[in-house]
């Protein structure tokens, strides 16, 4: 028996056999191992402080596009077209045009005037506009631009917002606009994700004692994972200096970090205590555990990563922020499996059973860490499902497209201060200035106006743009337009709006800021030819930009993960149909999440109990974001089970026993992993901003399907469809994979009967054998 008692030293007679370079590497000093990763919290701990203060909330535009344009221009020569602080002056019982009330106005507007890094005030009562006064004049706006980027834009608002909002004599005045909606929306992420982790972690180490029993077995996971949440933290932290960072990744940070951490943790732990269980020493349990788990943890986070790496091809940063933190997070989590996890079993050895808590709810502890029957009812639900195959293929795939019809009808559109609680001031602030400002700021459309200016061509080129369908004014440095004709002559105000050889337009829209019609008109817009160069800005043009490049780059991520994908599949199993199997199937297993998202965010159902703004939409990118992760977590509950189905098959040429081996080995296992990363997904979905609960609970209920239904159902009764064909490639592709391919067994790929292409190979007794474990009929170790 090799001598564990004294692990940083290489004991005497340890024999080499059965012992890879890799465990060796990672277990030759366990206590060294463990320090270092102990190092590496806590410089990442120091390192990743103040991440979030760091982060930006929006990241949605395509920096590229048109309408980006427009914004930056505008800014630079006309910072007040683009306020993004809004005071709300409400007057009471009183209107805005009584004395005492335009006075007090005009102070405020004439102090926030001169505040540092504050431009373009305007007011109602400096202009008289009446986009900047309420409907029933008890409300009216003081505009203005706060400079500087959104961390910059934020620290102004923390200074200057105390001295305005509230009470000022006969009007009180609320903040609001953009800069105050991001601001907000950072600070409730934030503290959401506080409440998430203090959610997740302790309902999560109760459910880890429930699968493993053992207190000390369930505290392994929990580590693993707190070692990635912080490492990536550091990573997202150093990416901030170069780059911007999408305050909702953290999200994904805590969600991956503990689900995957948990998945590859419960994986190699299984496998060692199979192992111990079997009467195996603990160091070459380790081995094995590595030769076999460790190898699908490795091509499990291969594919995630691949899944969350597709979303570098696009150029939002709110998009390409989750693809930092999953790839790191997943680098991280897996590297902690792979070196942190095997170095604590080689310390603890039999003690990883220590503290059964479950002996004080039955007498029998469970042999397998996952029930009193190891895998039994899972063996008889896969004979089920193979002797229906038919039926239940043809229902579960039926099923799962039913669920997914309502995307048909899906309405994009972008996100704005709906995502954050009904009671947010800055929420109330847009929402009043939607229902009571006709074409008020924020849903109206820009035209920048650049080149040779002659007056009489803009004048021309306005009163066109006003004659178009969906067009209620146009207001330019010509005057103001509506349906062609020039209704008001230009002022002090219209003058401002052309300088040093560029002028901007405003385009008011009849109907909502970003509905189908505001967009024609965009359209409609640039098509126009007014003889100079004209941007089209505003938001409706940002969905229409962005909704074109999701489109134009959408086909580039599916292909590198669909190839990816069928890559490293074919690499584990050496087949040609399981890729294909794979992917087709993963994909399936994401038609109830997308068909909940539109049937519960877009309509409205359940809005009462999830509480939640029903806005008629979904955000252009967060079904891109939710397929990429969904994808991804697919794919490792189905790397776990085909590694076990091609070790068996591999073992003994049977395709049906190796189908029910596999779900029998992993189905309690995948189940378990599937509830623990779901409840770490509803923690996630307990936020109070709408993006951010959708994801979590969606990817929650996709993660269920995936392993309740399709992991279950759909794919033992296709494997049963497909039969021994199951295994076939071509001669080329076998003899590829017998020099490169990888397999979770014992064997070196190529020499199990799968990947020489021997379909009648050994064969078992049939599919309802129970294998035995290795070892079997030996006593366990004590």
């Amino acid at each position: 028996m090799p001598d564990v008692s004294h692990p940083d030293g290489p004991p005497e007679g340890r024999a080499a056999s059965g012992i890879g370079g890799w465990t060796r590497a990672v277990t030759a000093r366990p206590r060294l191992t463990l320090l270092l990763a102990l190092l590496f919290t806590a410089l990442a701990v120091a390192a990743g402080r103040g991440v979030a203060d760091r982060m930006g909330s929006g990241g949605w535009e395509d920096p590229a596009s048109q309408s980006s344009y427009a914004a930056e221009a505008l800014e630079k020569h006309f910072p007040a077209s683009q306020p993004n602080l809004i005071l709300l002056v409400d007057s009471g019982r009183a209107t805005v045009d009584e004395p005492r009330v335009a006075a007090e106005a005009r102070a405020l507007a004439e102090r926030l005037s001169h505040e540092k890094s504050v431009t373009g005030v305007t007011s109602y009562w400096e202009t008289r506009s009446p986009a900047l006064r309420a409907a029933d004049r008890s409300e009216a706006m003081i505009a203005a631009r706060i400079q500087g980027d959104e961390g910059a834009a934020g620290d102004v608002l923390d200074r200057i917002a105390p001295e305005y909002r509230g009470t000022h004599g006969p009007v009180k005045v609320s903040i609001g606009g953009p800069v105050a909606v991001r601001h907000e929306l950072q600070t409730t992420i934030q503290e959401d994700l506080l409440r998430a982790e203090l959610i997740a972690l302790p309902v999560t180490l109760v459910l880890l004692v429930m699968v493993f029993g053992s207190a000390i077995a369930a505290l392994l996971p929990l580590g693993v994972g707190i070692v990635a949440i912080l490492g990536t933290n550091a990573v997202l932290r150093g990416l901030t200096e170069f780059t911007d960072v999408s305050v909702f990744a953290q999200n994904l940070t805590t969600a991956l970090g503990l689900g995957l951490a948990i998945d590859y943790a419960l994986f190699i732990v299984r496998r060692f205590r199979e192992e111990l269980s079997a009467g195996g020493d603990p160091l070459p349990a380790v081995a094995t555990t590595l030769r076999t788990a460790g190898r699908t943890v490795l091509f499990s986070a291969l594919t995630v990563a691949v899944s969350l790496a597709a979303m570098l091809v696009f150029p939002q940063y709110f998009l390409r922020s989750f693809a930092y933190a999953g790839i790191a997070v997943v680098v991280i989590a897996a590297a902690a499996a792979l070196i942190v996890l095997p170095a604590s079993l080689v310390l603890l050895g039999d003690r990883v059973n220590a503290l059964d808590l479950r002996r004080l709810l039955r007498r029998r502890a469970a042999t397998d860490g996952v029930g009193p029957a190891p895998g039994a009812g899972w063996g008889r639900a896969a004979r089920l499902v193979m002797r229906r195959a038919p039926l239940f293929a043809v229902a579960t795939a039926a099923g799962l497209v039913v669920l997914g019809l309502p995307f048909l009808r899906v309405e994009f559109g972008t996100a704005d201060d709906r995502q954050l609680p009904a009671g947010a001031e800055s929420h109330v602030v847009q929402q009043h200035i939607r229902e009571d400002f006709p074409g008020g700021p924020g849903g109206a459309i820009e035209i920048l106006a650049e080149g040779r200016l002659e007056r009489p061509r803009l004048a021309e080129y306005s009163s066109r743009v006003s004659a178009l369908p969906g067009v209620l004014r146009v207001d330019g440095p010509t005057g103001s337009y509506a349906a062609g004709e020039r209704v008001r002559e230009p002022g002090p105000a219209e003058a401002a709006r052309a300088a040093d050889g560029a002028a901007y337009v405003t385009v008011l829209p009849k109907g909502e800021a970003v509905d189908a019609a505001s967009q024609d008109l965009v359209r409609d817009i640039r098509a126009e030819s007014p003889g100079f160069r004209t941007s089209v800005g505003g938001t409706a043009a940002v969905l229409v930009d962005t909704k074109e490049s999701i489109a134009d780059r959408l086909p580039w991520a599916l292909g590198i993960i669909a190839v990816v994908t069928l890559l490293l599949v074919f690499l584990l199993t050496g087949s040609l149909l399981i890729p294909v199997q794979a992917v087709l199937l993963n994909a399936l297993s994401l038609t109830a999440m997308f068909g909940a998202v539109v049937w519960v965010f877009q309509d409205g159902h359940l809005s009462g109990p999830l509480d939640f703004t029903v806005t008629g939409e979904i955000e252009t990118t967060l079904p891109v974001l939710m397929f990429c992760v969904a994808f991804g977590l697919s794919m490792d509950y189905g790397v776990f089970l085909l590694s076990r189905i091609k070790e068996e098959y591999d073992r003994t040429g049977d395709h049906q026993a190796a189908v029910e081996f596999g779900l029998r080995r992993t189905g309690g296992l995948i189940t378990a992993a599937a509830l623990i990363l779901a409840v770490v997904m509803v923690a996630i979905g307990t936020s109070r901003v709408t993006n951010t609960k959708m994801l979590g609970l969606g990817i929650a209920l996709a993660v269920l399907m995936d392993a309740m239904v399709v992991r279950s159902l759909l794919v033992p009764s296709v494997m049963r469809l497909t039969g021994r064909a199951t295994w076939w490639a071509p001669g080329p592709l076998r003899r590829l994979h017998a020099r490169i391919g990888l397999s979770e067994g014992g064997e070196p790929a190529g020499q199990g009967p799968a990947a020489t292409g021997d379909m009648e190979g050994p064969r078992s007794s049939g599919a309802g054998e129970e294998r035995e474990p290795v070892g079997a009929g030996r006593p366990p170790r004590p």
